[in-house]
């Protein structure tokens, strides 16, 4: 009962306020800057579609003008590869090779390709068309006077068929240099080098020796996984002092398990891809790469060897 005549009360004071009033009670409890008056916005569809006609313009310009930019690019690339394939090309002569790079001030000690086996080509005609890319290379370098390269290709093809490969490129080495042809070593990492196919024990030619290396994906990153664990697990076993792991350890290591740091490295495909290439070993490497080429020539190579020398090293302290 009680409860019911404080209602009463209040209800009759309510009654006694006017609307003014009763707003200003409740306006300190409203939301701010609330419309009062809110009308719903008329479709504009003659607005819209010109807005989206503009935007697809806007769109339809840009690409023409990059594809035409592309077009370009590519003729004149491919304009260039005619000029210097008709200026300079060797004839499968080691003198017309020499002569191309007598003007050079300095040449690469130690030359690295990355090649790729595509899923396309993989099979018998894939193969023989990488086996023949790699002893053309093979023959430039020795041309060229470089007398290390090494050969990358992801799947490990190279690696699976040593022999197939040191004849393929022993056979283009005659075709080149005819009988003084220089002697040949090939090598992979973990397997048992050859010279001239025969183990290693002979002289070398006097007409020169070349030295091939065939790398894979295994022994880029996994390298490093596994010298990684075999260093802690040395330290573990207190063979191995934590101080003692310094870079000039992890670098004499993996020279020695994979191979030293190359001078040059030549991208022969239309994009900038490594494809696990070794990381460690091309820290300090000149990196060649050419727009819009789709294959191995002897343009390319050329090219990069003249960037080459005259590229500025700049190593910091």
């Amino acid at each position: 009962m009680a409860a019911s005549k404080e209602t009463q009360i209040y209800r009759n004071d309510v009654d006694k306020l006017s609307v003014s009033e009763r707003e200003g009670l409740l306006k300190p409890y409203l939301p701010q800057n609330q419309p009062t008056n809110t009308k719903p916005l008329k479709s504009q569809p003659i607005r819209h579609f010109c807005k989206v006609q503009l935007h697809l313009l806007a769109f339809a310009l840009m690409h023409a003008l990059f594809s035409l930019y592309i077009r370009f690019r590519q003729a004149y690339h491919i304009l260039l590869d005619r000029i210097f394939a008709v200026l300079y090309y060797h004839h499968r002569a080691p003198e017309l090779i020499k002569q191309d790079i007598q003007a050079l001030t300095r040449i690469p000690q130690h030359l690295t390709v990355i090649l790729e086996l595509k899923e396309e080509e993989q099979g018998f005609v894939g193969l023989e068309k990488l086996l023949d890319d790699v002893a053309e290379i093979s023959a430039w370098c020795a041309g060229a006077g470089i007398p290390m390269l090494s050969v990358y290709e992801r799947t490990g093809a190279l690696k699976d068929h040593l022999q197939r490969t040191h004849r393929a490129i022993a056979s283009k080495l005659h075709a080149y240099f005819g009988r003084h042809v220089p002697s040949l070593e090939i090598q992979a990492p973990h397997v048992q080098s050859f010279l001239n196919g025969e183990d290693l024990g002979q002289s070398p030619s006097s007409a020169g020796h070349l030295s091939i290396l065939l790398l894979s994906a295994e022994d880029g990153r996994s390298t490093l996984v596994d010298l990684t664990k075999t260093l802690t697990e040395m330290s573990q076993r207190n063979k191995l002092s934590a101080e003692d792991i310094s870079l000039d350890l992890i670098d004499a290591e993996i020279s020695e398990s994979v191979m030293t740091e190359p001078d040059l490295l030549i991208l022969f495909g239309p994009y900038i891809q490594l494809q696990g290439y070794p990381p460690w070993q091309i820290r300090l490497t000149e990196i060649y790469h050419s727009q819009d080429n789709n294959g191995v020539g002897y343009q390319v190579f050329l090219r990069a060897l003249h960037n080459f020398a005259k590229a500025q090293m700049k190593f910091g302290r």
